[in-house]
């Protein structure tokens, strides 16, 4: 790890799960990697002790595998914590004092791990105690959702507006920082086999798949209010996509490379409520094991109508995509956890295997899975042994963890591109008003349909996919 400045990285909700479960244990590893001057100070409503976080974040460690010794020595060198129950301005002499006695030049992250309606007051409470300035250069880091829809994004946008400049803030989606997603780059601009047959002359429909086996779990209390097509559609799915359909960047900036992905958005057609299909889990099987409906989940309106599935038809009004359908699904309680994107490109103009033998001719298909097994397929055609018209579909098959070994998770690669001041895989404003643009239409739509828990979703979505003869390419 090069790059990396002497630092300060500030987690505000620093004993919630997000802060325990990821981020502590992604910068013990960058630490560990560039054993620069750096401090770590958690700050929240509770009233802890240094030696208390320590502890937390000891836990932490341990339980993703660091030994017990070296967790405790690294966090009482490099861990503090503050309560900001008595406002923010203690807590920007704070962390003015600790930047004096560790000797760091004023460079801070301030990661905010906060439920979404807690940003809007921190970053106030923030910009009037002056933490916006430092010393050094400031950083401010931001999970999603970002905004309910349109106009709360809007409003959330002038509110850190109003403190931080753009180039300082760091909207953060996970799904950003697998290696996959990032190597989308790479694989279609480096690629010119592929870049030359990215587009509406070969390509006959794209799909993005995010599914989940687990169901609610413990976010009821968050998921109820939201559902499947703001947790997952507007954010982690429309970003894969506007990846997958942007156009070559003029260079490989953050700049560039996010003005191409905004075009991408503003040329999508908004969704038709008659485009998009919501689902609800029922009671079912995953993996063997019974599972309740999601009305049956602890912390769940027994009356719901909350939906747990989404499938939806995107159109994108371009040279390069026009009349290639996007289809985008996403949803819980599914057979298997699974994020990919399938690219089906044309059949030939003439079939001339087609002769009703059994193996005829198909689309070859392009699968690019991101989880859980990281890799792409490319299915085609060859010829079965035996008569000339019998065909069998085979694969060329590439596995990151067979070339390089296990991956970095993806907090750390996008904490570490915050760290370095690297935007290029992080959301935009004007990104996040746009993706809002499309899904404003159908935000709030019917009663969902039901399908059953371990399955892949209501037989709706494939009548959604069937009305143009295409399906879902389901493993």
């Amino acid at each position: 790890m090069t790059g990396v400045d002497s630092q300060l990285l500030v987690i505000f909700g620093a004993s919630g799960d997000l802060a325990r479960k990821k981020l502590i244990p992604a910068v013990h590893t960058l630490v560990e990697r560039d054993p620069a001057n750096w401090r770590l100070l958690g700050v929240g409503n509770k009233q802890i002790s240094d030696e208390e976080f320590q502890n937390m974040a000891v836990e932490a460690l341990v339980a993703v595998g660091r030994s017990l010794e070296g967790s405790r020595a690294w966090c009482r060198q490099r861990l503090s914590y503050r309560s900001v129950a008595g406002g923010f301005a203690p807590v920007a002499e704070d962390i003015a004092e600790l930047e004096r006695a560790a000797g760091l030049p004023g460079n801070r992250v301030f990661y905010l791990a906060l439920p979404p309606e807690a940003v809007p007051g921190t970053v106030e409470g923030m910009g009037e105690a002056g933490l916006h300035r430092s010393p050094g250069w400031t950083r401010l880091v931001i999970e999603k959702p970002f905004g309910r829809n349109g106009s709360t994004a809007s409003e959330l946008n002038r509110v850190i507006h109003r403190w931080f400049t753009e180039n300082q803030i760091f909207r953060i989606d996970h799904y950003l920082g697998k290696e996959t997603v990032r190597n989308l780059l790479v694989f279609r601009f480096a690629n010119p086999l592929f870049e030359s047959s990215w587009n509406r002359e070969r390509i006959d429909h794209v799909q993005i798949t995010v599914a989940e086996d687990v169901g609610v779990g413990t976010r009821a209390g968050y998921y109820d209010g939201a559902g499947a097509l703001r947790d997952i559609v507007q954010n982690h799915l429309t970003q894969v996509m506007s990846l997958v359909a942007m156009e070559p960047p003029v260079r490989l900036s953050a700049q560039e490379i996010r003005d191409e992905k905004v075009k991408v958005l503003r040329a999508i057609y908004p969704v038709e409520p008659r485009d998009l299909v919501r689902g609800q889990y029922s009671d079912g099987d995953v993996g063997g094991a019974r599972v309740p409906a999601y009305r049956s989940e602890p912390g769940v309106d027994a009356s719901s109508t909350t939906e747990t599935y989404v499938a939806l038809k995107l159109g994108i009004d371009n040279w390069r995509w026009q009349g290639v359908p996007f289809y985008l699904r996403t949803g819980k309680r599914m057979p298997k956890r699974l994020t990919q994107i399938a690219v089906t490109f044309r059949e030939p103009p003439v079939s001339l295997f087609d002769g009703g033998v059994a193996g005829q001719m198909t689309s070859d298909v392009l699968l690019i899975t991101l989880q859980p097994d990281e890799g792409f397929d490319l299915l085609f055609d060859v010829k079965a042994p035996g008569e000339m018209t019998r065909l069998a579909t085979q694969s060329l098959r590439f596995r990151y963890a067979d070339a390089f070994g296990p991956l970095p998770e993806a907090y750390e690669t996008l904490l570490y591109d915050v760290l370095i001041g690297d935007q290029t895989l992080f959301v935009r404003a004007d990104e996040v008003e746009e993706a809002w643009r499309v899904y404003e239409p159908v935000l709030d739509g019917s009663n969902p349909f039901l399908y059953r828990g371990g399955t892949w979703g209501p037989s709706e979505a494939d009548e959604l996919v069937g009305r143009r003869g295409d399906s879902w390419l389901n493993p």
